[in-house]
């Protein structure tokens, strides 16, 4: 059998030139090079570095003249390896992140190789002095980033998509823009029959950051919430997770202006179209629930 091929997309919107330079580079360094390498420029020109890096692969500079967000530049890099047909396998990553290990791609390639079934791997994520925020860890109270495992989502910043089962499911949720699309996608996996895997061995190190640090972060994420639920939950558990939320929210926040956006963003949830519907079934629910995380948490 044929092993899995790799490739590599980024997306950037053309603010972090020395770090996307360094993210290449770690690329360039792995002991299994990609097949291709995609790099969006969302939203803007692509500094001249991308295209003149010396790099392992066929490599495809992609200018996009619109933000498309972070899940409509994946899709653009996606639609780009489609027309090529020879990806397997693709590892996206975000633009500050870096592969400081040189055995990642080969880790990825193996773990599917082992598993025709794998639809997702996510990354470990940490910081340059080896913390996890726990917000990177896929699992309810799992306080231990190093336990691996099956999971019901993935972390947005490093990870690996099968080809295949994005043909099944469909690629990213492109007018979330940003907030939750992971998790849109993580339970279409689910529901086809996907396994998704927390794979620690394989690290993107990465900045601590916030994502309240984005001006759009109260409102799109609310907004996104309430959009989610209405395209993949059953009708039965839409309040009791939208309430289970609520609660939360009201707990954890403490601006008051980040309330306000938050209502406002929530509103809009409830108010506009969230694009398709399609619920997954209760066999996926309780599937996800066995796993650790019942979609109303």
């Amino acid at each position: 059998m044929r092993e899995p091929r790799i490739a590599v997309a980024v997306v950037t919107m053309g603010n972090r030139p020395e770090e996307v330079d360094e993210l290449l580079r770690s690329v360039a360094k792995q002991d299994l090079p990609p097949v291709r390498i995609v790099i969006v420029g969302n939203g803007c020109r692509l500094p001249e570095f991308a295209r003149r890096l010396s790099l392992p692969g066929e490599v495809s500079a992609i200018d996009v003249d619109e933000n498309l967000g972070c899940p409509g530049g994946r899709n653009v890099a996606l639609a780009r390896l489609r027309a090529f047909g020879d990806t397997d396998v693709v590892v996206e990553l975000d633009d500050d992140g870096l592969l400081v290990d040189a055995d990642v791609l080969r880790g990825v390639r193996d773990l599917y190789a082992a598993d025709p079934r794998l639809g997702i791997v996510g990354f470990r994520i940490a910081d340059e002095h080896g913390e996890t925020q726990r917000r990177h860890v896929p699992r309810v109270g799992a306080a231990d980033p190093m336990q691996g495992g099956y999971v019901t989502g993935f972390l947005g910043g490093g990870h690996a998509l099968r080809m295949a089962m994005l043909d099944e499911t469909g690629d990213w949720p492109a007018e979330f823009f940003f907030a939750h699309e992971e998790t849109d996608l993580a339970w279409r996996a689910a529901d086809a029959g996907w396994r998704i895997l927390y794979a620690p061995e394989l690290l993107l190190q990465h900045p601590k950051t916030s994502p309240a640090r984005h001006a759009i972060y109260h409102r799109v994420t609310a907004r996104n919430r309430v959009w989610l639920v209405r395209r993949r939950l059953p009708l039965a558990l839409i309040p009791v997770h939208l309430g289970v939320w609520t609660l939360l929210t009201l707990v954890r926040t403490r601006s008051a202006g980040g309330l306000r956006a938050w209502c406002a963003g929530f509103a809009e949830g409830v108010r506009t179209s969230p694009g398709e519907r399609r619920p997954m079934r209760w066999r996926t629910v309780w599937r996800l629930t066995r796993l650790g995380r019942p979609p109303v948490i």
